[in-house]
């Protein structure tokens, strides 16, 4: 193949080499392989590669000479001489001193170390996080550079040098570099893209396992045969990825090749960072040597290349001036690669080890580009047009392969470069009649504020490129994302926009069209007004729709999205555009429709600081909210439901009417018909109506109460409807009571009574266990507590005169008893327990709390003696089925314990609650003290603070009973 040159070892007898110049098809490159001791022996001084005339492939005249074995280190003598020409040969100036294998050795010898000290130079610069990676760039590369064609891995032999150039020994030491290379490799052919990827994968993980397992000639074997897989341009469509999969391997074989020397230069002490190569020891210098003559001795260019550049770092330990003097060497030798596209990522790998190394070696990257931009002509060059007419393949689709490749090399150029290396890299863009491909990669590579700068500049050199060769909206494509970072000169931002657009608007094909539209319309929402954003999306609308092209642009399209709602917040703005909602309406897929409308909630959560009653948002968004809420079926997981709601309640609440409260409820029962698959909306609808009669009745408090009355019946209506479609037992138990005691506050007794009965109602529903957080957990906690806020309720609620005395007590009372409870559970027990201070505190004249404009039962009864008599009964009974409780108790230490508990928490309502003037009930008050202390279970720092605040309360003039009874009270410890 005309892209791989070969080489051939050298013995130290070195003899003119002539070759036809006319061969030109099959080049032949020389390279030397000396051994170690040879070396030592003779070291010639290296020179360095001159780029004003030198090229691999121009004639160049070699000199036979010999060495004199006698002579000391470095002195050489020549017994004969003669001259030839030769054909192209990168290392063809080995005989001078300046092939890699001499130039290490002089290297080593000629470096001092206060010359080491010496160069410290720049380099100790690296590479800033302000530089894009080559990782970051990896994904994008693989996802982009498909194919369906079948691929293949297949082995290819270097042919043998003739027995003229060579000695026997030579020729043996070549035969066993063949098995080097070729190893156990075996042709793979009509591999799928996926099945080639995993085959580099398996190579690489061999690799890393191979260097685990010692076997490092092993390790080489796989690199050297995935370097050669690069020069097979086979499936052309897919070079970039297939570059990009097999320079993974070769990072990994550069990393394994450098930590391995480093490890070998811990002992005597570890190296520091910044470390010379006076601090390296001799073994760890030796293996290093050992490492580059290995892979000189590769003979054919291309894996030579790729290996060498792969361990370019390892130069660190032999001289500080070995990375600089190999750069322009591996420059030179990339020359005499015959593919335009295969040298051209040669050079990108190249500069991207170079980056990694040395990256203030601006002149290596610059040679680089400019050889690079030499190979264009070989573009329109008869062996790249049959090259692409064999594999089908058009010129715009070949140029753009060159992209990742022309687009990191510029990346290296241009990284903190000054703004005149643009001006000089337009000029050349020029010189080449406007690039297109050139023009493009200079677009993306160079900081947005340099191009935003020459906006018109740039269009007028688009406008002037071949549309042929790299379509124009390309280039405006990268200059939109330039100018979506930087912002041009005001006074042009107009003009820039219609002249993009006019390129923009004539893409026939609607793939490439809202790719570069999805690009502009940052551009145009930094800078205009919804007038240009409208005409924006009617254009899009107008491209995409016919055919249901939209179908296959749903992620450009909701990058529109993305970018309109980053620069519009007003939703008032936003939504008088006329072509927005129709834009939505493109959004046929339901994932993708759901993913759009929750990405405009977010945004109106965040950005809607006011409360709005605007028809146009309100409308527009219940559309929006509908669409997510409408996406809800019954394989939605809980969290996506919980998702949604919490964003349609977002909305919900920053939605007021003001004093209009008529309205608002409108709203909100249209809310509840919208969202009715929602139970969180639904409460949160409740909520918000119970709130509007509240504050209905603070506003409208002393004026039209008629109509107040009225409007907040219609709120407890509104709440009594939706309250059962409600599947939670215990947000339907507490919205209830909520509704109630909301109803008592504005004096509609009615509507409290029917809640509060409709809670006491459904308490035989309450299960036993609950799901809590994906977890069963008794629901007995929770029931206790809803019982104990409702029986706090009940004081000032008024007994309907139809019912009877005390009737929602007594049925609520009714219920518990009848409840199933858990199995040794207390928890009707304490029930009674709660609801004795409820029955205390009804007894008296006046009520400790009350409800403005309400009478309870202190008005409603004013003490009557019949009404006190019920109390006292039904105070009897539920004391009575406390202790007939207690008496069940006891045996094990678990039931003691218990008893313990609930006689010390009936001796403190007694004692709070009770009359214990009253003998039977201090009677009652001391035994229930001595059961509790009965077995020691009791906490005495409690008994202790209770006992003292007895005697305390005991000194109060109408409090002298509790004298008596503190008497009685002993502390107790269990025995």
């Amino acid at each position: 193949m005309n892209n791989i040159l070969y080489s051939c070892c050298i013995s130290e007898h070195v003899h003119t080499v002539c070759m036809n110049p006319h061969h030109h098809s099959s080049p032949v490159c020389l390279s030397v392989y000396l051994w170690c001791n040879q070396l030592q022996r003779c070291r010639p001084e290296a020179a360095p590669v001159e780029f004003g005339d030198y090229h691999p492939l121009k004639p160049i005249m070699v000199t036979d000479t010999k060495t004199r074995r006698g002579t000391r280190k470095g002195s050489t003598s020549s017994s004969s001489s003669s001259s030839s020409s030769v054909p192209p040969d990168p290392l063809s100036s080995m005989l001078d001193g300046t092939d890699p294998l001499s130039m290490f050795a002089a290297a080593s010898a000629s470096e001092t170390p206060d010359l080491g000290r010496k160069r410290k130079e720049k380099e100790e610069e690296v590479v800033g996080p302000d530089f894009e990676p080559w990782s970051a760039k990896r994904g994008e590369i693989l996802a982009r550079f498909t194919t369906t064609e079948k691929l293949s891995i297949v082995s290819r032999k270097a042919p043998s040098p003739g027995s003229s150039a060579v000695s026997e020994k030579v020729r043996t030491r070549l035969e066993e570099l063949d098995d080097l290379e070729e190893g156990s490799q075996r042709e793979l052919l009509n591999l799928s893209q996926q099945d080639y990827a995993n085959r580099i994968e398996e190579l690489n993980q061999s690799l890393k396992e191979a260097w685990a397992s010692d076997q490092k000639v092993k390790a080489l074997k796989i690199v050297i045969q995935c370097s050669k897989l690069l020069s097979d341009t086979s499936v052309i469509q897919f070079y970039p990825s297939k570059f990009v999969l097999i320079t993974d391997i070769l990072d990994t074989f550069g990393r394994l090749v450098y930590d391995r020397i480093w490890t070998m230069c811990l002992d005597p002490r570890p190296l520091p960072d910044s470390f010379t190569a006076e601090d390296v020891n001799d073994t760890a210098k030796e293996t290093c040597l050992n490492w580059f003559f290995k892979i000189a001795s590769i003979r054919e260019l291309l894996p030579r290349l790729y290996v060498e550049a792969a361990i370019l770092k390892c130069n660190r330990f032999l001289n500080r001036s070995g990375i600089q003097e190999t750069l322009p060497r591996l420059t030179a030798m990339i020359r005499g690669i015959g593919d335009p596209l295969v040298a051209a990522y040669a050079r990108a790998y190249l500069c991207r080890v170079g980056m990694e190394v040395a990256p203030h070696r601006k002149d290596s990257l610059n040679r680089n580009f400019f050889d690079l931009l030499s190979t264009f002509k070989q573009i329109s060059g008869d062996s790249v047009q049959k090259q692409l007419v064999v594999q089908r393949v058009e010129v715009p689709e070949y140029l753009t392969l060159y992209s990742p490749a022309i687009n990191w090399i510029l990346q290296c150029i241009a990284y903190r470069a000054p703004e005149p290396l643009l001006t000089e890299m337009m000029e050349r863009c020029k010189k080449l009649g406007n690039n297109a491909l050139l023009l493009n990669s200079v677009m993306r590579a160079f900081r947005p504020e340099f191009v935003a700068a020459r906006a018109t500049d740039f269009i007028g050199m688009i406008k002037d490129c071949d549309e042929a060769g790299f379509p124009k909206h390309l280039l405006f494509g990268s200059l939109g994302r330039s100018l979506a970072c930087a912002d041009p000169p005001e006074i042009e931002r107009l003009t820039i926009l219609n002249e993009a657009w006019k390129v923009i608007t004539k893409v026939r094909s609607p793939q490439d069209y809202i790719n570069c539209a999805e690009i502009w319309v940052e551009f145009t929402c930094r800078h205009f007004t919804k007038r240009e954003i409208n005409t924006v999306l009617a254009d899009i609308i107008k491209h995409m729709t016919p055919d249901r092209a939209f179908e296959d642009a749903y992620p450009q399209l909701q990058s529109v999205i993305r970018k309109i709602l980053t620069y519009v917040h007003d939703f008032s703005v936003l939504f008088s555009m006329e072509r927005f909602l129709p834009f939505l309406d493109m959004f046929q897929k339901d994932s993708v429709r759901v993913e759009v409308c929750r990405s405009i909630m977010e945004v109106f959560i965040k950005h809607q600081v006011e409360l709005t009653k605007d028809p146009v948002i309100l409308n527009a968004m219940l559309h929006i909210c509908k669409t997510m809420h409408d996406s809800v079926n019954a394989l939605t997981l809980e969290d996506e439901k919980r998702s949604l709601s919490l964003l349609i309640i977002g909305f919900i609440r920053m939605v007021s009417f003001g004093r209009d409260f008529e309205q608002q409820l409108s709203f909100c029962v249209e809310a509840r018909a919208t969202f009715c698959n929602l139970e969180p909306v639904l409460v949160q609808l409740i909520h918000t109506v119970n709130q509007l009669a509240m504050e209905t009745r603070r506003v409208m408090r002393g004026s039209h109460s008629r109509k107040t009355a009225a409007f907040v019946r219609a709120c407890a209506a509104y709440s009594y409807i939706t309250i059962p479609s409600l599947s939670s037992i215990f947000t339907r138990l507490s919205l209830y009571l909520l509704s109630g005691q909301v109803a008592l506050a504005n004096q509609c007794l009615s509507q409290a009574d029917a809640f509060l009965k409709a809670a006491v109602s459904i308490l035989p529903e309450v299960p036993r266990s609950i799901s809590v957080e994906g977890k069963l957990r008794s629901s007995e906690s929770f029931l206790l507590d809803f019982i104990n806020n409702f029986l706090a309720t009940l004081l000032v609620v008024p007994d309907h005169p139809e019912h009877g005395v005390l009737y929602l007590v007594r049925g609520l009372l009714n219920m518990v008893q009848d409840y199933t409870w858990e199995d040794n559970s207390d928890a009707k027990v304490r029930v009674y327990v709660s609801a004795l201070p409820l029955l205390a505190a009804m007894s008296q004249e006046t009520y400790i709390y009350s409800i403005s404009k309400v009478d309870s039962n202190e008005t409603l009864y004013g003490g009557d003696p019949k009404f006190l008599s019920e109390l006292n009964r039904l105070c009897e009974t539920l004391i009575g089925q406390i202790l007939d409780h207690l008496k069940t108790l006891g045996g094990d230490e678990h039931s003691t314990r218990r008893q313990g508990t609930l006689a010390f928490s009936l001796f403190g309502v007694l004692l709070a609650h009770g009359d214990l003037r009253n003998n039977k009930l201090s009677q009652l008050a001391v035994n229930l003290w001595n059961l509790s202390h009965k077995h020691g279970y009791c906490d005495t720092r409690v008994s202790v603070r209770t006992l003292e605040y007895i005697k305390h309360q005991a000194q109060q003039p109408d409090m002298t009973h509790l004298s008596d009874t503190a008497q009685r009270l002993a502390l107790q410890s269990r025995t």
